[in-house]
């Protein structure tokens, strides 16, 4: 740190009696010494940073930081207030102010350094050598690491040997995260300590993600854990090794920006909170974790649908791979409300009668003793739910896009979507919209003043705005009418090109087993029934979807049983797992199959879905509910012919997947070698599922 703080940029009399003037008066300092060009384009970028989130510290400390064009080269500067000032720290003002400015490319190597000032925050000896020194020049060479906290309080560097290096370990440490053994030394060989791995992130990576890596590990030491800990910061971040997240016990989470590849830490007991708590409370942390582990909780498996805007995509990912999942996110959101309204709608069909969707409000017209009136609430209840796919939607892919400020208008713009009669694709649209025009607000230079009400009201205002001009003025016509058209083409399909599309669909539910093409296929089938009196067409293409996606693990769960010795134990263990899944509509259970046998098991898992799907819509098989398997048959149109349908597609692909396996010649010409790179590959299938 020896080019980057130097007595001028010290201040061991702050008077500055706010944050604002606090990081104007060390932000002079820098522009004195060049480090910073342009002062107040400086201090709009420190206060866009904390209007993100207050930099204080519990135990007297202020960080303000950021990453600016203005800034010519990594800079620190430290105030000292008698007074104290408040940058909003549970415990009260600060009287430590660390003013850490970054240029806006700033090195891997600089913003290292800058990370081990963060960990020695975390170290009391070094703040209460910085509160008792007398002069800026020591002031700076303790904070450089020139000297020890015992040195400058005037102790002998032979008391201090052993600390001397502390910042260069910090250093370290931040560069690549690091492994804090727990004191155990008095235990047995046989006793092994509990073992945590964490991720610590903020939205500059600067400071509170190394002292929340750092207080977590100081934690881990005193309960005797290990905690080995991943900074996503600035500078990068080093990937844990696999094989120290496969042997942890549990995982932390302490972050304010998503997880960078949160899927590997799937399947572990995950305590998942804002990085000050990781800083502020961190064997709270631990504990926490420990006790979700002796409950036995887990986070859903690797590639399971977790909160979709974790997923959503960061800035190194190309435009097609972000737009999938932007609309990942609104569709997963809106599964639960198609699945919970559709069954309530069906179920009502099922006690009321074709009729129910005309009976009056059960409000004024319910009788206990009549089961009219049971279908008719289950009905109104479904519809209602029905009522917010589309903002639902709109809402989560302006989520996926901006992050909160994009639910409000994107809500706005589904609910402009119904009452237009633009359905789905307006949703769509609005959705994509809405999350647009946030980023291009967001981008706006705000005023300082400003910036505290820009996520409550200036931003929803606005794009509110914006958005409700479009969807009524600009876009909502034709989408009206693309959607209009749409559906006359489906209820016009009949003969042959209902029996083509159905064969399609069955292709795409069995591609990629609950991945996004499968997921095109069946939102395609559920936008069709996502009304109170969905077409035939609409509820046929539902079937055939449905009836599609169960064929997989039905086929794979056949072969398994019918064929053993073409599959390892572990895949005829997963066999028995996939009679359940596939009757329950899950194409996601002959996943492990797919993964260790992709070639064989995929084609020959399309093949019969294809044939399942033009079977079912060959026999005007017809659906309104969106999910249950063969838990909903009694509410399927034609139900013996759609089991026909679903049989003949499991018994082609059964066929295919045995005849492909039976062809296959064991590996170096022994069937042992065969059956290990079998059993390794399906093992490793079963423990990644992807999951829809």
């Amino acid at each position: 740190m020896s080019e980057m703080i130097t007595a001028d940029l010290v201040d061991l009399d702050l008077s500055a009696e706010s944050k604002e003037a606090a990081a104007r008066a060390l932000a002079e300092r820098m522009v004195a010494k060049g480090r910073v060009t342009d002062l107040d384009g400086f201090l709009a970028d420190v206060a866009a940073r904390e209007a993100q989130m207050p930099t204080g510290l519990d135990g007297g400390i202020g960080i303000p930081h950021c990453r600016s064009e203005h800034v010519t080269e990594p800079t620190l500067a430290f105030g000292r207030s008698a007074a104290g000032i408040d940058f909003g720290a549970p415990d009260g003002p600060a009287d430590l102010i660390f003013l850490i400015a970054a240029p806006a490319g700033a090195d891997d190597a600089h913003l290292t350094i800058l990370s081990s000032l963060a960990r020695q925050l975390m170290n009391t000896e070094f703040t209460d050598a910085l509160r008792a020194v007398s002069d800026p020049e020591t002031a700076a060479a303790l904070i450089r690491g020139d000297e020890t906290p015992a040195e400058a309080a005037g102790g002998s560097s032979a008391e201090t040997e052993d600390t001397a290096t502390a910042p260069a370990a910090a250093s370290a440490g931040a560069a690549a995260g690091s492994t804090t053994p727990a004191a155990s030394e008095e235990s047995g060989p046989a006793e092994r300590p509990f073992r945590i791995v964490a991720v610590t992130s903020c939205p500059t990576g600067i400071a509170h993600t190394y002292m929340a890596a750092e207080s977590l590990e100081n934690a881990g030491r005193e309960a005797g854990v290990e905690v080995t800990v991943e900074t996503q910061g600035s500078a990068g971040f080093t990937r844990l090794d696999p094989a120290v997240i496969e042997a942890a016990d549990g995982v932390v989470f302490a972050h304010d920006v998503p997880v960078r590849e949160k899927d590997r830490f799937a399947g572990k007991p995950t305590v998942d909170v804002g990085v000050k708590a990781g800083i502020n409370r961190p064997a709270e942390l631990i504990s926490e974790v420990r006790a979700k582990a002796e409950r036995g909780e887990r986070t859903a498996p690797a590639g399971a649908a977790g909160t979709p805007v974790d997923r959503a995509g960061d800035s190194t990912e190309g435009y097609g791979t972000k737009l999938r999942k932007w609309l990942m996110s609104g569709v997963s959101y809106m599964v639960p409300f198609v699945a919970a309204g559709g069954l309530l709608i069906a179920v009502g069909f099922a006690i009321g009668g074709w009729t129910v969707n005309k009976a009056p409000s059960v409000m004024d017209h319910f009788v206990w003793t009549q089961s009219d009136s049971w279908g008719a609430l289950l009905f109104q209840i479904g519809g209602m739910a029905f009522n917010f796919l589309v903002p639902v939607l709109a809402g989560y892919i302006a989520y996926g896009m901006a992050d909160r400020p994009g639910l409000v208008p994107g809500f706005v713009g589904g609910a402009i979507s119904l009452s237009i009669n633009a359905g789905f694709l307006g949703g769509l649209a609005a959705g994509l919209i809405a999350g647009g025009v946030v980023l291009a607000i967001q981008r706006v230079r705000i005023p300082a003043a400003l910036r505290g009400i820009m996520p409550v009201v200036v931003i929803p205002l606005i794009s509110s705005a914006v958005v409700g001009f479009l969807m009524f003025v600009v876009i909502g016509k034709p989408i009206a009418a693309a959607q209009k058209g749409m559906t006359d083409w489906l209820n016009g399909l009949t003969g042959t090109n209902a029996v083509l599309l159905g064969a399609l669909l069955g292709l795409m539910m069995c591609f990629d087993l609950g991945g996004p093409v499968n997921k095109v296929a069946y939102t395609f089938a559920t936008a069709g029934i996502a009304v109170a009196g969905p077409s035939d067409s609409a509820m046929k293409i539902m079937a055939a979807v449905m009836a599609a996606g169960m064929v997989p693990p039905l086929a794979m769960a056949l072969a398994t049983t019918v064929r053993g010795k073409l599959f390892t134990p572990a895949e005829r263990e997963n066999g028995k797992a996939a009679w359940v899944l596939g009757a329950s509509f899950i194409s996601e259970g002959a996943i492990p199959f797919a993964a260790a046998d992709p070639l064989r098991v995929i084609p020959s898992a399309m093949v019969g879905g294809a044939v399942t799907g033009s079977l079912s819509m060959m026999f005007d098989a017809t659906l309104r509910a969106p999910h249950g398997g063969i838990f909903v048959v009694p509410l399927i149109g034609n139900p013996f012919l759609y089991l026909i349908a679903i049989a003949a597609g499991v018994c082609v692909s059964t066929a295919l997947v045995v005849v492909l396996k039976g062809m296959r010649k064991p590996a170096q010409g022994t069937p042992a070698a065969d059956s290990a790179e079998s059993r390794a590959a399906g093992e490793k299938g079963s423990k990644q599922p992807v999951a829809a």
